[in-house]
C-alpha cells in the first residue's frame, strides 16, 4: 500500500479498536493518526482533541475550518466533574446579518439558505479550553497541521464528491477559485492538496497563539476583508460574544445519566424529549427495523422537534426546561402518539396521492427526497486518555467566517442560523451577549457518576444522535449495531419520511398501510450522520468506533 493510500480511506468501512489504554476516534486518517501521537507522547485526552481540531480544518476543508465552531463535553478525571463549552460563532448584535454571496439558481434551492457572515468561535474556543486543561506547549499541538497543509493531504473520493457539489459556492470569489482550483479544476482522487497561506498563518499561530486569530494579525485581515466586502465590523466584534463555560444538561434514561452540551443548544433537552416520549408508546423499544419502532420514534422526534423551539439562550430569555423534562410530559406525548394510529390500510390512499410511478414492484412508494445544495460540514472527535480524562468534541465550518471567502488560506463558509424562527435548529437573536441556539450533539453517558460511553457526530445531529441513544440504551444494541442500524429524519407535517432504505419489504408495507409517505435516502447517507464513539469495557479498558457513513477511523494506545 502506498503512503498516499494509508493515509485516505473511503466511506462504507466500519473502524473499531478494542482493549485499548487510550482511544480516539475521528472523521479521518490523517486526523486520527495524529491525536495518537500527541496521546503517545504524554498528552492528555485535550491537548490530543485540540491537536485533532487543527489538523482537521486543515485537511478537511470541505467539512470544517479555523473560522468555525467548536463545542466541548469533556470529564475530568481529577476532579470526576464534567465541564462543557459553547464556542459556536456568533452573528454581530448591531448589525442586520450580511450576506455577501447573491443567491445561485444551480447552487440554491431557496435564497433564505444562504449563510450569513459570521464572527468566528473555532480559535478563541480553543485558546479557553487551552488555558483551563492543555498540558503541552501549544506550538506542539500545531507542528502537525503546518506539516499538512505544506506537504498537502490525499484527496479522498469522499472529498472530491463534496468540492463538487459545494463549486458553484467555493469557486464564486476569486479567492476561493485560487484556492480550490490551483491547476484550473477541482482538485481530482488521489492528488495532493496543499495550502501555502495556510502554513504560514499556522506558523504564526504556533508561535502567537489563538490570540492571533482573535486580535491579531489574522484578525485584522479578516476585518478589512469583510469592511471591503461592505460588513462594517470592528475589533470589538471580535471579542463581543465569547465562548461560554456552562453546565451541562443532565437528565436520567433507564440507570444512565446522560450529559450534553449547555442551554442554549437544544440536543440535551431534545434527547430527553425522544427518549422520554419513546418509553411511553408501545412497541417504542421494539427492534428498530420494524413498523413499531420506525412509527414512534418517526412521531417521537417531531414532537420533540417542535417542542424544542422554546429553547433560547437561559441568559436572556426564560426556558422551561423542568417542564421539557418532566417524565410526566412525555406521557401525555407518549399518549398522543399511541392513541393516533390509523384504523384503516391507508395503502390505496398513499398510490393515489404520491403517484403510480413512484410506486416500487412490491407497491411501495420509495421516492428520492428533493436535496437542498448548500456547502455543510462538520467533525466529531471522542478521545480518552490512559488517565480517564474524557473528550467528546466537535469542529465544524458553520457559524463562523464570511460565506465564500478565503482569508491568509483559511476558507469560510459562515452561518445558517435564522433570525427568530421557533422551528429552526439554528436560531439567533441579535441582542448583546446572546448565544445561538444549535443542535451539537456531544454527548456522555456515566453510570456512578464515571462514564460508560461517549457519542457525537455531524450530520442531522438533532435526530440521529436519539435514535443512537435509544438503540444502545432501550434495545441493549452493540457499539456497532446501534451505529449501523438504519436512521431516520423526523415525521414531516405531510406525513412524509425520510429513512435509509434498509427496510425489510414488510416493514415498508405496514408503514405504507398506516399512510406514512415513505421517502428513501441511500442505505448509508452521510447526511444521516457519521458517529465518533468511545466507552469503557467490561475488563476495564477502552474501545471506539467510526461510522461507516463518513471516511473515520478509531485507533488506540493499548
Amino acid at each position: 500500500m502506498s503512503e498516499d493510500a494509508a493515509l485516505t480511506r473511503d466511506p462504507g468501512v466500519t473502524s473499531v479498536v478494542n482493549e485499548q489504554r487510550a482511544v480516539a476516534s475521528t472523521d479521518n486518517v490523517i486526523v486520527s493518526n495524529a491525536i495518537l501521537r500527541i496521546l503517545q507522547a504524554g498528552g492528555n485526552a485535550v491537548d490530543a482533541a485540540i491537536a485533532g481540531c487543527i489538523v482537521q480544518a486543515t485537511v478537511e476543508p470541505f467539512m470544517t475550518n479555523h473560522a468555525g465552531t467548536v463545542t466541548f463535553l469533556y470529564y475530568d478525571a481529577a476532579s470526576e466533574r464534567l465541564y462543557a463549552l459553547d464556542g459556536r460563532g456568533a452573528l454581530p448584535h448591531d448589525l442586520p446579518p450580511f450576506k455577501p454571496v447573491p443567491a445561485l439558481a444551480s447552487g440554491y434551492s431557496r435564497a433564505d439558505m444562504q449563510p450569513s457572515a459570521a464572527i468566528p468561535g473555532f480559535m478563541p474556543s480553543l485558546k479557553m479550553i487551552y488555558d483551563r486543561f492543555g498540558s503541552t506547549p501549544w506550538h506542539a499541538l500545531v507542528e502537525e497541521a503546518i506539516y499538512w497543509a505544506e506537504e498537502g493531504h490525499p484527496v479522498s473520493s469522499f472529498e472530491h464528491m463534496l468540492n463538487a457539489f459545494a463549486f458553484d459556492f467555493i469557486t464564486y470569489f476569486p479567492e476561493s477559485r485560487a484556492l480550490y482550483m490551483q491547476d484550473g479544476f477541482l482538485p481530482v482522487v488521489g492528488s495532493r492538496f496543499r495550502n501555502p497561506e495556510l502554513a504560514k498563518t499556522l506558523k504564526a499561530l504556533a508561535k502567537e497563539g489563538p490570540d492571533y486569530f482573535i486580535t491579531g494579525l489574522w484578525a485584522q485581515h479578516f476585518i478589512e476583508k469583510a469592511n471591503a466586502l461592505g460588513w462594517p465590523i470592528t475589533q470589538e466584534h471580535m471579542t463581543a460574544t465569547p465562548p461560554r463555560w456552562g453546565d451541562p444538561v443532565r437528565y436520567q434514561h433507564k440507570g444512565y445519566e446522560i450529559a450534553h452540551l449547555p442551554l442554549p443548544q437544544r440536543q440535551g433537552i431534545f434527547c430527553a424529549l425522544t427518549l422520554g416520549i419513546l418509553e411511553g408508546i408501545p412497541g417504542g423499544d421494539a427492534p428498530v427495523d420494524s413498523s413499531d419502532a420506525v412509527w414512534a420514534m418517526a412521531h417521537a422526534l417531531r414532537l420533540a422537534s417542535q417542542l424544542c423551539g422554546f429553547i433560547n439562550d437561559p441568559a436572556f430569555f426564560a426556558v422551561p426546561v423542568e417542564t421539557l423534562l418532566d417524565p410526566s410530559l412525555h406521557a401525555r406525548l407518549a399518549a398522543l402518539v399511541a392513541k393516533s394510529k390509523p384504523k384503516v390500510d391507508l395503502t390505496k390512499h398513499i398510490e393515489n396521492t404520491s403517484g403510480k410511478a413512484k410506486m416500487a414492484a412490491a407497491g411501495l412508494p420509495l421516492g428520492k427526497a428533493a436535496p437542498e445544495k448548500q456547502p455543510s460540514g462538520s467533525c466529531e472527535l471522542a478521545v480518552v486518555d490512559a488517565h480517564g480524562n474524557w473528550v467528546q468534541m466537535m469542529n465544524t465550518l458553520q457559524s463562523g467566517g464570511i460565506p465564500g471567502q478565503v482569508v491568509d488560506g483559511v476558507p469560510m463558509v459562515g452561518s445558517h442560523a435564522t433570525t427568530g424562527n421557533m422551528g429552526s435548529s439554528i436560531d439567533a437573536w441579535l441582542a448583546p451577549g446572546v448565544r445561538m441556539r444549535s443542535a451539537l450533539g456531544n454527548s456522555i453517558a456515566l453510570r456512578a457518576g464515571r462514564p460508560v460511553f461517549s457519542l457525537g457526530t455531524p450530520g442531522n445531529v438533532f435526530c440521529t444522535v436519539p435514535q443512537v441513544l435509544a438503540n444502545l440504551i432501550d434495545r441493549k444494541m452493540d457499539f456497532l449495531s446501534a451505529v449501523e442500524a438504519p436512521r431516520m429524519l423526523p415525521l414531516g407535517e405531510d406525513y412524509s419520511l425520510t429513512i435509509e432504505s434498509r427496510l425489510s419489504k414488510a416493514t415498508l408495507q405496514e408503514l405504507t398501510a398506516r399512510g406514512i409517505r415513505l421517502q428513501s435516502e441511500v442505505e448509508y447517507d452521510f447526511h444521516m450522520g457519521s458517529f465518533q464513539m468511545a466507552w469503557r469495557e467490561k475488563s476495564g479498558k477502552l474501545g471506539a468506533c467510526a461510522d461507516r457513513r463518513r471516511c473515520g477511523v478509531a485507533v488506540g494506545v493499548a
